[in-house]
C-alpha cells in the first residue's frame, strides 16, 4: 500500500511541470542582439531559420526560433550554431538561447556577446 501511495505521489509531482509546458509556434527567424565588449558597439540582425550572418567576427547560424503559441512578443528561445570562421571552422557554442535567460546557456567569448531578442513571423 505505501509503495502505491510512493507512486501516485511520484506521478502527481511530475504531472506538475508537464502542464505547465506552453505550446509553441516556429518562427520565421531570429532577431539577434551582438555587443563587441571591446568597442562598446552593439548591431541588431535578422537572421531567417537556416541562415547565418556575421555579427563581428563570428559567424551565426540560426536554425529554428519558437516563442509561445499567439504571443510572437512573447519568450522566445532560439537554437543556433556560432563559430569563429578566422580561428577554427568547429563551434564554439551549440544550443539554444531564451530570450528571458541569456545567461541560462550564453556564449562564453572573451570579446562577443550575442544573445535572442525575438522570433521573427514573417
Amino acid at each position: 500500500m505505501r509503495r502505491l501511495i510512493r507512486s501516485l505521489a511520484v506521478m502527481v509531482a511530475m504531472a506538475g511541470p508537464l502542464a505547465a509546458q506552453e505550446d509553441v509556434e516556429v518562427g520565421t527567424g531570429a532577431v539577434l542582439r551582438g555587443l563587441d565588449k571591446m568597442t562598446g558597439q552593439r548591431v541588431d540582425v535578422t537572421v531567417p531559420s537556416g541562415s547565418a550572418a556575421m555579427i563581428g567576427r563570428l559567424s551565426v547560424t540560426m536554425w529554428e526560433c519558437r516563442y509561445p503559441e499567439g504571443n510572437p512578443a512573447g519568450d522566445a528561445f532560439a537554437f543556433m550554431t556560432i563559430t569563429e570562421p578566422a580561428k577554427s571552422p568547429d563551434p564554439i557554442f551549440s544550443g539554444w538561447m531564451v530570450a528571458s535567460s541569456p545567461a541560462l546557456n550564453a556564449l562564453d567569448h572573451f570579446r562577443f556577446d550575442i544573445w535572442v531578442l525575438s522570433c521573427t513571423t514573417s
